[in-house]
């Protein structure tokens, strides 16, 4: 069993004080860095709407602590997941971090130490307030790094939801007037696409950030799973039988989409990012992916766009963003609590949902532009309907690695359907039992 190492939980013996001496002697140390400097390490695009708002946290973190420097450095999704307990182990960690939630990375940096207990001071923010239900079930683990229970360890402050972005001016060219409100509606209208010459879903299997195939796969399990057999999954609860129900359903679906030519040929190769070029060209009618590119895709599509969840779905794939976290080595603790208040403040969150990203704890009616807020109102009703199936990579240390693998194989039809749920059975059961005899 990983054990926690022990945590001050002054907050209680300070209830007679004020909130602000409070937080201060929970700090154990000075308001400010000895060196001056604060470290912020992230890895969101740039151009993304989380990313653009973390710079109106930025600039009000400077006002409130003009005497710090703010070293806002940015890696990559990849590189986060393969360094990260090099980099919170290490002798010159930074102060707060962005992380990828679930069993498979979260969790295990919280089991094993490498993430302060944000409990408390969720609890006298009102981080606990701001973030709820589903949206906080990956911000939270127990003593052996799973997911749905425990002490916070993270703080998301946006949520994500997938869905088809879609070229109009393609789908009328092949005589599609709306979009499909089924699921056998969307495979006419791709066949019509076909037939026009276009490839109706821009994908990528490169095993390193080629994420798009596995986003289809699961979306396409997602479709006829229920809340409870999403959950099972997820947190490891009960037995799940990949050969049968949603998952065999969505894994045949999915071989027979590539097998009619729906997301094109020699994915192998191409990364997320190459597919979002293709979309964005021109070459190819719909692009899978969630808000994070919702911005972007305003800005550089010179066609007109909209967008719709897989048609008929029970659930769709979507979750609370990534989560901050301050290392337990983080050398200011009160400056790194301070940013991750500011993140969820008002001021940033409605900056964010006004650029489409979806804030946990913004206003959607404070959103000026209509295609935007309705894109945030439709994901505030699966949060309120919790039709959310979360990620497929969260349950187990290395699924993203061997979803990635065998999504490459499927797509490059070296691996057939039942070929991947029987290794995905093994892959799964085998993770869970080593997870849960921690």
């Amino acid at each position: 069993m990983r054990l926690r190492p022990t945590t001050r939980r002054c907050l209680s013996v300070c209830l007679s004080t004020t909130l602000a001496l409070a937080l201060a002697a929970c700090g154990g140390g000075t308001s400010e860095k000895s060196d001056g400097t604060f470290t912020i390490l992230q890895y969101e695009d740039q151009t993304s709407a989380q990313a653009e708002g973390w710079q109106k946290a930025v600039a009000i973190f400077k006002k409130r602590h003009p005497g710090v420097k703010v070293k806002f450095q940015t890696t990559s999704f990849d590189a986060m997941r393969q360094n990260a307990k090099i980099t919170l182990s290490g002798n010159n960690v930074p102060d707060v971090v962005e992380f990828n939630k679930g069993n498979a990375d979260g969790g295990q940096l919280a089991g094993q130490g490498l993430l302060q207990p944000l409990t408390d001071e969720a609890k006298a923010r009102g981080w606990d307030k701001k973030v709820t239900g589903p949206m906080a079930a990956f911000a939270q683990y127990d003593q052996n790094g799973l997911a749905g229970s425990g002490d916070w360890y993270g703080v998301p402050n946006v949520g994500e939801y997938v869905t088809f972005y879609y070229n109009k001016k393609m789908f009328t060219d092949a005589g599609i007037t709306k979009p499909p409100t089924t699921l056998a509606q969307l495979e006419a209208d791709m066949d019509k696409l076909k037939a026009a010459g276009h490839v109706p879903i821009s994908s990528s299997a490169n095993t390193s950030q080629g994420f798009n195939q596995m986003w289809l796969w699961y979306s396409l399990v997602s479709a006829s799973a229920s809340r409870q057999q999403i959950d099972h999954f997820m947190f490891l609860k009960g037995n799940v039988n990949f050969r049968s129900g949603p998952w065999k359903e969505g894994t045949q679906k999915f071989q027979d989409w590539i097998d009619k030519g729906y997301v094109g040929d020699k994915l192998g190769g191409l990364s997320y990012e190459q597919a979002i070029v293709n979309f964005l060209g021109g070459d190819d009618a719909m692009l899978m992916w969630n808000q994070s590119q919702f911005s972007r895709i305003r800005k550089d599509a010179n066609f007109p766009w909209g967008y719709f969840t897989l048609p008929g779905a029970q659930q769709v794939m979507g979750s609370s963003g990534h989560l901050w976290g301050v290392p337990t080595k983080s050398n200011d603790k009160d400056l790194a609590y301070d940013w991750i208040d500011i993140t969820l403040s008002a001021e940033v969150q409605n900056d964010i949902g006004n650029q489409g990203g979806l804030p946990l704890a913004g206003d959607a009616s404070a959103i000026k532009d209509k295609l935007t807020r309705q894109y945030t109102e439709q994901f505030d009703d699966l949060v309120k309907r919790k039709a959310m199936s979360f990620y497929p990579d969260y349950p187990v240390p290395g699924f993203l690695d061997f979803m990635q693998n065998h999504m490459q194989a499927m797509s490059n039809r070296s691996e057939t359907a039942d070929e991947y749920l029987k290794a995905l059975q093994k892959f799964y059961d085998d993770g869970k039992k080593n997870a849960t005899q921690q």
